[in-house]
């Protein structure tokens, strides 16, 4: 695939992304409306939409039909998004800028953005809950396959919680502040874990349960794991090397600041040029398991690609 086409096709996908993030945004009205406006303004600040993407393109790879998968893309973002509004907050990364905007708390109020970040959290579950709208029984069809599909939506709701929560995606992030505000370094190991952790994880679990609802085998389900843990962690080290030479304005948020805050990532602890071999590396690795899995996974293999070659 050329790159002017892919580059197409994910503007495509991308939009396409943004109508489903569209059909799930609660209205701005009523006595919470502020808290409702903070929590759209968040969602509708822009973005790769690497997960639902990556969510959507998993299920189709698999052979998945039908818009059950909606919701769930719809929730990722929402749990993605949050997890950025807590982490501009001033208690954290104190933060003024994401994505070219400035940020939730600096917009709304600190106290506001926490709400926010709360609302988005919650919201998230409600809107994936919406998936077994999609489970419903079809006329002339065994009863058994309505409880497949509602036992496959359980799953990914499953999957959803355990990425997103203490053992995961928030357990990562809590060893990273513990070090920051404490000013210790980050062991190689401890390094590796937030990577995991923080990052990883909300990747791992959104092509998981793009699998999980195209119903994909246990062992499927696995590897799609393994290799979306290797796209999450090149994403992550990509970040930290884009944070030292990338640029600011397209990057839409400061750089440096890792430098500046004495933060130990990827490239402080072994330095610029591992840091681009073992990005690479994770990527090989990850496109050789989507090439070893059934379906169309051309475009899949083709945005690992890019996101270790991406400037943003």
């Amino acid at each position: 695939m050329e790159d002017t086409e892919f580059q197409a096709l994910y503007a495509l996908k991308m939009r396409e992304c943004e109508e489903v993030l569209a059909r799930y945004l609660p209205e701005a009205k009523g006595e919470q409306k502020t808290l409702l406006e903070a929590m759209n303004y968040s969602l509708l600040a822009g973005g790769k939409r690497l997960r639902p993407i990556l969510m959507r393109e998993t299920f189709r790879m698999l052979g998945g039909r039908g818009r059950v998968i909606e919701p769930f893309m719809a929730a990722m973002e929402m749990i993605h998004t949050y997890s950025l509004v807590h982490d501009d907050l001033p208690a954290m990364d104190n933060d003024e800028m994401r994505r070219g905007k400035h940020t939730t708390w600096y917009v709304y109020g600190d106290a506001m953005g926490i709400l926010a970040g709360d609302g988005l959290l919650n919201y998230a579950f409600e809107t994936a809950m919406k998936g077994f709208d999609f489970a419903e029984k079809k006329e002339d069809e065994p009863a058994q396959a309505k409880v497949y599909r509602y036992r496959a939506v359980a799953d990914a709701l499953r999957t959803l919680a355990e990425k997103a929560g203490i053992y995961r995606m928030i357990g990562g992030q809590a060893l990273d502040v513990e070090s920051e505000k404490k000013q210790y370094p980050l062991s190689e190991s401890q390094l590796i874990f937030v990577h995991k952790h923080k990052t990883a994880a909300l990747i791992e679990g959104s092509m998981m349960v793009g699998a999980i609802l195209a119903g994909g085998s246990e062992k499927t389900v696995e590897r799609i794991a393994e290799c979306a843990e290797k796209i999450g962690i090149a994403f992550q080290i990509q970040d930290d090397i884009l944070d030292v030479e990338g640029d600011s304005a397209e990057l839409g948020k400061n750089t440096g600041s890792d430098e500046k805050d004495h933060k130990s990532t990827y490239v402080t602890i072994h330095g610029m040029e591992k840091a681009k071999a073992d990005v690479e590396q994770l990527s090989r690795e990850a496109r050789q398991i989507l090439s070893q899995i059934r379906g169309d996974h051309e475009f899949l293999e083709q945005l690992v690609l890019w996101l270790i070659d991406r400037r943003f």
